[in-house]
């Protein structure tokens, strides 16, 4: 589906969002000295410029569902919508900024934190590859009726039936270790346990209420990780 005009009001969102996590990630470090810190903002900015430019041109659709979620949306999501999306990388930052200026966790090794910059690359490209393949992503739980939602089994959902919670989960591990916080990576864990929980929650509504997926879910066996869960 093409285009449909290029949405102002979401860049404007996207600019001033990456501008104030960048602020807070280096007010409470108390230092704009921090090189992985800004080789992180790059990573993280141009997988965020590649998703908008997805869901742009593939997905318009979803721009109005985020700005304005429908009613059928699960309640029970809410919460996990908050902790997940808003609450968890505000956490991160704000553990790992306030670990930088304090020195709660040891040096990093260079080493360790380029391995955080390629997980955080690895994570943010596999969940914007779900994207891409998923005209049903969104946001929030929900059976999207009013758009004909039906089980997707392309690209990355042959191997997992979430491959985005599975990105989402790499990218927060790759963010603690990009930044060189023992305590963010403490974060990531329980974040990545909620999001784990998400996971769970949703699958079973998608048995539940969606045609095929129990099917799909039969051929496809794992949530996140192929071979383990």
């Amino acid at each position: 589906m093409p285009a449909r005009g290029f949405p102002v009001g979401a860049a404007l969102r996207f600019v001033a969002s990456t501008v104030a996590f960048a602020a807070l990630l280096f007010l409470t470090a108390g230092t704009l000295a921090w090189p992985a810190a800004w080789a992180y903002l790059v990573i993280i900015t141009v997988v965020m410029v590649i998703y908008g430019a997805i869901v742009v041109r593939l997905h318009p659709e979803l721009i109005a569902e985020r700005t304005h979620p429908p009613a059928d949306a699960k309640a029970w999501d809410k919460p996990f919508v908050a902790i997940v999306g808003v609450v968890g990388p505000i956490a991160l930052f704000l553990l790992a900024g306030f670990d930088r200026r304090f020195h709660w966790s040891p040096p990093p090794s260079a080493l360790s934190q380029v391995a955080g910059l390629v997980l955080v690359a690895t994570g943010g490209m596999l969940s914007n590859y779900a994207v891409a393949c998923n005209r049903f992503f969104s946001s929030i739980v929900r059976i999207q009726r009013d758009r004909g939602h039906s089980v997707v089994d392309t690209g990355p959902y042959r191997f997992v039936r979430h491959p985005s919670y599975a990105g989402s989960i790499v990218y927060m591990a790759g963010t603690a270790m990009a930044l060189g916080s023992r305590i963010a990576l403490v974060g990531a864990t329980f974040f990545s346990a909620v999001l784990i929980v998400r996971t769970a929650l949703e699958d079973r509504v998608l048995r539940r209420e969606l045609d095929g997926y129990p099917e799909y879910a039969t051929r496809v066996r794992f949530r996140l990780i192929p071979w383990v869960w």
